[in-house]
């Protein structure tokens, strides 16, 4: 299913720009001209995953619409968009409920990377109200989801140190829930009423972090035609998760630990800094130690950030868990689709339970989805699933059955996305190098 992303602006040529260039990302788009058509589309629209909300309309404003939108649609994720001149504007929005502000003119490339990055948001954000609701059973008892001891010892240690304000680090593998994690680390601590703020170090250039993170001065560098805000700024007062941070450039990790160090930002041209008080929450999916070896991540960062560290065990590591996320996820999808399934047959649950996962509770949140759209019968069978007992591919006899399957399911997902790797690699949950290199181990032709 596409994200939708509803594009409010009342400049025609602006809205089909932005149309075209998310159209072209692969994204379903609903342009509209006014805060007529804004509201309604409450009773006429399904809802939009995103809103780019521009601030200034003929017959709105939208810092007014604003507290509309997030009544009507709660988990819809807004990004204003906003000229030089309602810039502090712009920045109050988003303590509003605004996810991000986007400014005008803008790059498409930036433009992508928040759409991205608020559809992610919400996702996430409902994973963890699904999960939030199975940490408050766990408390005193079992959890319906979380059956492995590995896990339900993360929760126990999510619930001692959330309330602290001290630095925590997260590791493992893609996929293994470390963003849902921070959610619920921030949901549970005294900073719930405050902003968490995300930024996948590994997703910006690196000419672009460092002015996302501290911010910047107009004129400091070329394209900085305005004073911009960081997102230390922004995260004033709640929390600020650093994700992929071993991927962060290595001078800029020098500057982190100096600010860690003084709690105070300088944006990149400035003269003067500023003080700061957000919680820090890291998350990477390296190895540390082989990260700091390599070079990748500063040692002395390391010990700043990890006073506190969760460890995530990939599902195939704690097989407990994968029937009871199949089941949760399967009402959830089914829910969405209007659908009451009521479960999986034999051949399907043995198939879920002997997967490897390699792309862990993502991938098996993205099967299920499929699953259920593509299920005909009361429950999900085997044939309705792409990770179904394989043979080794020929040509490849060494592979193990799970290998296999892995395989397998990798052709598959190629298949549904017509070769697009970028595309499977997010459906699987795994890296875009963890593919190619899968790729190449398996032996397959795209």
């Amino acid at each position: 299913m596409k994200t939708k992303v509803m594009v409010v602006d009342d400049t025609e040529e602006v809205r089909e720009l932005i149309g075209t260039i998310l159209q072209r990302s692969g994204y379903e788009t609903a342009p509209k001209a006014n805060a007529a058509e804004l509201l309604a589309s409450f009773t006429t629209d399904t809802q939009p995953d995103v809103i780019l909300l521009d601030l200034v309309l003929p017959d709105g404003d939208g810092m007014d619409l604003l507290p509309q939108i997030k009544k009507q649609w709660p988990d819809t994720e807004v990004i204003v968009l906003t000229g030089y001149a309602d810039y502090d504007k712009a920045v109050e929005a988003t303590k509003r409920g605004a996810y991000h502000f986007q400014s005008k003119p803008f790059e498409a490339k930036i433009l992508i990377l928040s759409v991205e990055r608020a559809a992610e948001h919400r996702r996430m954000n409902q994973e963890t109200s699904s999960l939030h609701k199975a940490l408050a059973t766990m408390s005193g008892g079992a959890s319906p989801i979380f059956q492995s001891p590995a896990m339900k010892e993360v929760v126990r240690t999510i619930e001692r140190i959330a309330p602290s304000d001290v630095s925590i680090l997260i590791t493992g593998e893609s996929g293994t829930g470390k963003e849902i994690v921070a959610d619920l680390i921030h949901n549970l601590s005294p900073r719930n009423t405050g902003p968490l703020i995300k930024i996948n170090c590994a997703a910006l250039p690196r000419e672009l972090i460092e002015s996302e993170l501290f911010g910047s001065v107009k004129g400091a560098f070329t394209g900085a035609n305005m004073d911009r805000e960081g997102l230390f700024r922004l995260a004033e007062g709640g929390t600020l998760l650093l994700d992929e941070i071993s991927e962060m450039p290595v001078d800029t990790q020098s500057k982190l630990l100096r600010v860690l160090q003084e709690k105070e930002v300088r944006p990149v041209g400035g003269r003067s800094s500023y003080k700061t008080d957000c919680r820090i929450i890291a998350a990477t999916n390296r190895q540390t130690e082989e990260a700091i070896k390599a070079g990748k991540l500063r040692e002395d960062l390391f010990y700043r950030i990890s006073a506190i560290s969760v460890h995530l065990l990939p599902l195939r590591e704690r097989r407990e868990d994968i029937i009871p996320l199949a089941v949760a996820f399967l009402k959830r999808f089914g829910a969405q689709a209007g659908r009451n399934l009521t479960g999986f047959s034999p051949g399907a649950t043995e198939a879920l339970r002997a997967f490897d996962w390699p792309g862990n509770v993502r991938q098996l949140q993205n099967e299920i989805q499929r699953a259920v759209l593509m299920c005909e019968g009361a429950q999900v069978d085997e044939s309705d699933l792409t990770v179904t007992a394989a043979t080794p591919a020929q040509g490849s006899p060494d592979l193990t059955l799970m290998e296999a399957m892995e395989r397998n399911a990798i052709l598959q997902m190629l298949k549904d996305t017509k070769g697009n790797k970028l595309e499977t690699a997010k459906r699987l949950g795994i890296g875009r190098q963890t593919l190619y290199n899968k790729i190449k181990t398996f032996g397959i032709e795209v």
